[in-house]
């Protein structure tokens, strides 16, 4: 039975910022799309208020249920996420030269947005287990990093880089917050440097291309270097307040490529200038922080470091994308999380937010 009491804690703060964040999105893909739809083509924006309307259902469903079921499934479920992710590989569909999506019918997945969530859940089972009264040594740090590199390196196969290092920068985020010995985190630190080059070996042609031009843009400024300029004129255009809605030139004349996904800060900068994104990061602050408090208020160690994980993982793709379309990272393909177009990160962020939700309604379980 649903526990009635739930009702007088359901977290409107939170969800408010979510529908915030979900018409801002609305409102700029409908900008950065405005020139295609004209051309016939279609419209990006209509699907994305369709994800976001299945994703907000989803979260509602996520808050029905007692969030300590996840950990006794955490591993079972981390393993059918995996499974997936190994068929994409497999049998998925080949878009921009990735195999990451795997289709059913009128709709595609792709599996690796479901393992960031099933990481997360794992990841704080396992650690809410293991009690220790000092630090975390390395010999603690072997079955986590197991469940982590399974997934990395089938996901760097497909080939998707952005995502990979995600999991890595996201899990390392729970592993530091549990209180790592700091002779472990050296040692990390070291294996890190010694495997870079065998990183570079492994790396496809274009994204080696994508670093070089980080590196030095002037080398191929109409090739790998085309995008990252392109947005930085485009950022830099908007100045203070920006050229209004519609009226972004480098928006409508299509100079900016993928500027309803990867770059869709871009197109914001550029019409609403520095104030509208400084409000959009606000937002995302705010939000982080939001998560944050409800993790300091949580009740027991492994909803904590759920909702850790998560704060982490959106916290990671909003300072990574806006770092890579202002050219002070090399572009990665990551999405700006909420904002940028595509259903299953819509709806996989969705039921992270729907299962902080949950825990944030469950505090209150855990008193007198």
């Amino acid at each position: 039975m649903f526990d009635r009491r739930l009702i007088n804690n359901f977290d409107w703060i939170l969800l408010a910022i979510l529908i915030l964040i979900g018409l801002l999105s609305i409102f700029n893909l409908y900008s950065a799309t405005y020139t295609i739809r004209s051309m016939g083509q279609s419209q990006i924006y209509v699907r994305q208020i369709c994800w976001f309307g299945i994703g907000f259902l989803i979260l509602l469903l996520m808050t029905t249920f007692d969030y300590h079921i996840l950990g006794r499934l955490a591993y079972p479920l981390f393993f059918i996420t995996v499974i997936f992710l190994f068929a994409s590989l497999k049998m998925g569909k080949v878009t921009h030269g990735s195999q990451r999506w795997l289709s059913f019918g009128y709709f595609s997945v792709q599996p690796s947005e479901m393992v960031k969530i099933s990481l997360v859940v794992v990841l704080a089972k396992y650690f809410s287990e293991l009690e220790r009264m000092g630090n975390y040594r390395v010999r603690d740090l072997l079955r986590p990093l197991t469940l982590i590199a399974v997934p990395f390196v089938i996901i760097v196969h497909q080939p998707d880089l952005g995502t990979a290092l995600m999991l890595l920068i996201v899990s390392f985020s729970i592993i530091i917050f549990v209180n790592v010995n700091w002779k472990s985190m050296l040692i990390f630190l070291f294996t890190a440097l010694l495997s870079a080059p065998f990183f570079w070996i492994i790396l496809e042609e274009y994204q080696k291309r994508r670093i070089i031009a980080f590196l030095r843009p002037d080398l191929d400024p109409l090739g790998a270097a085309y995008h990252v300029t392109q947005s930085k004129i485009t950022i830099g255009s908007g100045l203070l307040w920006g050229k209004g809605f519609l009226k972004g030139t480098q928006t409508r004349l299509n100079f900016l490529p993928q500027q309803h996904t990867d770059f869709s800060f871009s197109v914001l900068a550029e019409e609403w200038g520095f104030v509208g994104s400084a409000l959009l990061l606000l937002l995302y602050l705010f939000l982080i922080l939001w998560c944050l408090n409800i993790a300091k208020n949580s009740k027991d160690k492994f909803g904590a470091l759920i909702v850790v994980g998560i704060a982490a993982s959106i916290f990671w793709h909003v300072a990574i994308n806006v770092s890579m379309v202002t050219g002070l990272l090399p572009v990665v393909g990551i999405p700006l999380v909420l904002f940028s177009y595509g259903g299953s990160s819509v709806i996989s962020t969705m039921a992270a937010m729907g299962l902080i939700m949950n825990i944030s309604m469950r505090r209150f379980m855990f008193q007198e």
